[in-house]
């Protein structure tokens, strides 16, 4: 009955704030007359109130053109695999020179992809940029089958292949554990397509240290209320319909709450932006919730599976996660480089979780690891934002340059 009554609220909203936004544009036509200036707040509570839904499609990246060396250069999407749960999407540009490939490798954890439009923007300087273009659960049939945490490593192995030998790999939260299992398989099997660097972004590699509020909540509760309290299945008036998923909906409610009065003051400060005419600050805060507020389904046996093997069994850490009953062994790799990154004020990922994987690669020279701390950010200004830009992805392109062979 989750997804049923998430529906039925959206359903009901959606036509009201459709009417929301119309009035609000009709009064902002009407604004110039002075006996209409009374109107203002109305005006105001109407825009945001008709652009605070939640919504269910991909935005687009619609990356524009971006500077490679002394010239812009326009960007082209091409999709060079697909599955019926992913994308591989190539951000191609007409350049003469040959750039380091690198596949980011996106986090399914209730946004789309898209949520790193700023990461692949910066990116796109310097590297030929690739991304794992992640589908909605609930667009996906049933005859596509399950997709849990093996298939998800298993979507990176595969793209890594589609890329070709010689590719570097950026993972972003959550993936992380699957890119570095997925590239300690590869090394293991000596696969020529093995990544020649893997870094890792503020993710959950052991969530045994300095556990945050999301690692408390998930060893609060056994698996089973996971399964009985978050999991629902797909209305059949989607193509996905009948499929168990977490819903994105609910993904979304438990992240605003870690930051609640965060996005409370973020929405009063855009009345106050609509009110005072302030366009520019209006249409940033406008950009920012219309990619925050598209949510994606999560298909049921990953979500549990990321549960249970990542955040309550530590598996990875204790050295018990498996693909398909196979071990997965970081110690394996050992051409690889590896660079983590943590932000000092990330609440989602603390200190100390994502440095892990450099002890658990132990077959990795001490010269082919790295490690950055981030002062003053938080979970999303590691990858996204003026650090991101300016003081991350610097130490990121390094990694990748040193290691381009």
């Amino acid at each position: 009955m989750i997804y049923q009554m998430l529906q039925a609220g959206q359903d009901l909203l959606t036509p009201m704030r459709q009417l929301a936004r119309q009035q609000g544009g009709l009064l902002r036509l009407a604004e110039p007359h002075p006996a209409l200036h009374p109107l203002r707040p109305w005006r105001a509570a109407l825009e945001v109130f008709g652009h605070a839904g939640i919504g269910h499609a991909r935005p687009a990246y619609a990356i524009g053109p971006v500077r490679v060396g002394n010239r812009m250069v326009e960007v082209e999407e091409v999709a060079v695999a697909a599955t019926p749960f992913a994308t591989l999407l190539h951000f191609r540009k007409d350049v003469e020179i040959r750039l380091p490939r690198l596949l980011v490798v996106a986090p399914m954890s209730g946004h789309f992809a898209t949520l790193l439009r700023n990461t692949v923007q910066v990116l796109l300087q310097d590297h030929d940029v690739y991304i794992t273009d992640w589908h909605n659960a609930r667009d996906v049939p049933l005859a596509a089958g399950r997709f849990g945490l093996d298939e998800f490593t298993a979507h990176v192995m595969d793209f890594l292949r589609a890329i070709g030998r010689g590719a570097h790999v950026l993972a972003v939260c959550q993936p992380v554990v699957a890119a570095l299992a997925a590239v300690a398989l590869m090394a293991e099997e000596r696969d020529p397509c093995s990544p020649r660097s893997l870094s890792l972004l503020a993710g959950p590699i052991d969530t045994r240290v300095r556990p945050t509020r999301v690692n408390a909540l998930a060893q609060s509760k056994p698996i089973e209320w996971f399964e009985r309290r978050m999991i629902s299945t797909v209305p059949w008036r989607y193509r996905g319909g009948g499929r168990r998923v977490y819903p994105g909906a609910l993904q979304l409610a438990a992240f605003m709450s870690l930051n609640l009065e965060r996005h409370v003051k973020a929405h009063r400060d855009q009345f106050w932006a609509l009110h005072d005419g302030d366009a520019e600050r209006a249409a940033l805060h406008r950009r920012f919730y219309d990619e925050y507020l598209a949510v994606m389904d999560l298909p049921a046996e990953f979500y549990l599976e990321t549960v249970h093997r990542v955040f309550q069994a530590h598996a990875l850490p204790l050295g018990q996660l498996t693909w398909r009953g196979r071990r997965v062994r970081p110690e394996a790799i050992r051409r690889t480089a590896i660079l983590t990154v943590e932000g000092e004020k990330d609440d989602i990922c603390a200190i100390g979780q994502t440095i892990a994987a450099l002890d658990l690669c132990r077959g990795v020279p001490v010269t082919m690891k790295r490690h950055h701390l981030q002062t003053g950010v938080g979970h999303y200004g590691v990858f996204s934002g003026r650090r991101w830009a300016q003081q991350v992805y610097p130490r990121v392109r390094e990694m990748i340059q040193v290691n381009e062979g």
